[in-house]
C-alpha cells in the first residue's frame, strides 16, 4: 500500500509543498521515520525529533518550515486530529482476514448473506440472520437468530451478538464485543432491603432474606448507523422494549450499557463507563472514562461529564459536571480546594482552641 504526497494530500484535502510525487508507503514517529515514510509532526514539540530519523516527507501543522527541517515535501494541517483520521483510514492495512466463506464457518441455511460478505474462521450465523452487503464477519464470531446486521458492517474476533438485534450501516465492533446479553433484572418475592433503601435512603426496614428470581430480557437491542463498540463492552437487551443506541455513538473499551438505556446521536463513552438500566441519554453526550450513572435518570443534550463522575441525579442540557456525586464543573473545583485547604484549617482550629483555652485558664 502506498501513496504520493499529492494522492494523500488531495484525499484529504490539505495543502502540500515540494516535490509531490514522492511516495509514503507508511506513517511513522518522526524520531524513527524512514525515506519512504510520512513522518507525523503536526506540532511544533513533535518536530523536535526530526532530525533523529530519516524521512524526506512529513505532515506538519500549519505554517511550519518544513525546508528548515530538510525535507523535500510537507503536507500542512491546520486541524491536525482530524488530519490524523483520515490519514491512519488510508494507511490503515486491516486485519487480514480472508474474503469469502471460510469453510469452517458455519452458517444456517435460513440466514441470508448479502453481496461481497466475508465469514471467518469459526464463525456462527444462526438461523433468519440477515448480513448487510460488504461486510466482514471475524472469527469465532456468533450472530444469533433473526439478526439484522446493516451494510459494511466490521465484526472482529469473538465478537457475539444475540437474537433479534437490529443493527444499522458501518457497524463496527472491536474484539469481545457483546450485544444482546440479558439485561441485569432480578425480583424477590416479597420487598426486599434494597427496595426500602432506595425509598428510604438508608434503613433497611424489617424485609428478610431472600433468593432473587430473575425477569427476562424480551426486548432484545436496536443500534443505529456508523456506531462503533469498543472490546469487551457489553450493551444488555432491553426488558420488554428494546435498548436503543443511536447513530454515530461510539462506545470505548469495557463500556458497559445496562437494559432500557436509550441514547441520542454522536454520542462518546470513554473506558469502563457503566449506564445503569432505563436511562435517557440526548444527543451528543460525552461520558469520560470510568463515569458511573445510576438507573432510572435522564442525561440531557451535549452534556460532558469528567473522568470518574459519578452521576446520581438528573442532568440538564449542555452541562458539564464532574466529582461523586457529579455537580457543575467550577464548583467540584471549588470543592476539591477546600478539601486540600482543610489540613491547615484543622491546624488552626486547634490553634485556636488552645489558645482560647489558655485564655480563659487565666481569667
Amino acid at each position: 500500500m502506498s501513496y504520493t504526497i499529492e494522492e494523500i494530500a488531495h484525499a484529504l484535502g490539505l495543502e502540500a509543498r515540494g516535490e509531490l510525487s514522492l511516495t509514503i508507503r507508511r506513517a511513522a514517529e518522526p524520531g524513527t521515520a524512514g525515506p519512504d515514510d510520512l513522518a507525523l509532526a503536526m506540532a511544533p514539540k513533535y518536530a523536535e525529533d526530526m532530525g533523529k530519523g530519516r524521512a524526506r516527507a512529513a505532515m506538519l501543522w500549519d505554517g511550519a518550515d518544513w525546508q528548515a527541517m530538510g525535507l523535500a515535501a510537507a503536507i500542512l494541517a491546520p486541524r491536525p486530529r482530524m488530519a490524523m483520521s483520515g490519514l491512519t483510514g488510508m494507511m490503515d492495512p486491516g486485519q487480514g482476514f480472508g474474503t469469502g466463506i471460510h469453510p469452517t464457518a458455519v452458517i444456517d441455511p435460513g440466514a441470508e448473506i448479502g453481496i461481497g460478505v466475508s465469514v471467518g474462521p469459526l464463525a456462527i450465523i444462526g438461523a433468519g440472520a440477515k448480513i448487510g452487503a460488504g461486510s466482514v464477519i471475524g472469527p469465532h464470531c456468533y450472530v444469533g437468530t433473526d439478526v439484522e446486521l446493516g451494510e459494511n458492517a466490521v465484526l472482529r474476533e469473538m465478537v457475539s451478538i444475540g437474537a433479534r438485534v437490529k443493527i444499522g450501516a458501518r457497524f463496527i465492533a472491536q474484539p469481545g464485543a457483546r450485544i444482546g446479553s440479558d439485561g441485569f433484572s432480578f425480583v424477590t418475592p416479597e420487598v426486599s432491603g434494597a427496595e426500602n433503601v432506595r425509598k428510604t435512603m438508608g434503613d433497611q426496614g424489617d424485609a428478610k432474606a431472600q433468593s432473587w428470581l430473575r425477569i427476562h430480557s424480551l426486548g432484545s437491542v436496536r443500534i443505529g448507523d456508523d456506531v462503533e463498540v469498543g472490546a469487551n463492552a457489553t450493551i444488555d437487551s432491553g426488558t420488554i422494549r428494546p435498548t436503543e443506541i443511536g447513530d454515530g455513538c461510539k462506545l470505548d473499551n469495557l463500556v458497559h450499557v445496562g437494559h432500557n438505556v436509550r441514547t441520542g446521536r454522536d454520542c462518546l463513552f470513554a473506558g469502563q463507563t457503566g449506564i445503569s438500566g432505563s436511562v435517557e441519554i440526548g444527543n451528543n453526550v460525552v461520558l469520560g472514562g470510568q463515569t458511573g450513572v445510576v438507573d432510572n435518570i435522564f442525561i440531557g443534550d451535549g452534556v460532558i461529564a469528567a473522568g470518574g463522575t459519578k452521576i446520581l441525579s438528573n442532568v440538564p442540557a449542555g452541562r458539564v459536571i464532574m466529582g461523586y456525586p457529579g455537580v457543575k464543573m467550577d464548583a467540584q473545583t471549588e470543592i476539591y480546594k477546600a478539601q486540600r485547604r482543610l489540613p491547615r484549617l484543622m491546624r488552626d482550629v486547634a490553634a485556636l482552641k488552645k489558645a482560647v483555652s489558655k485564655f480563659g485558664s487565666s481569667e
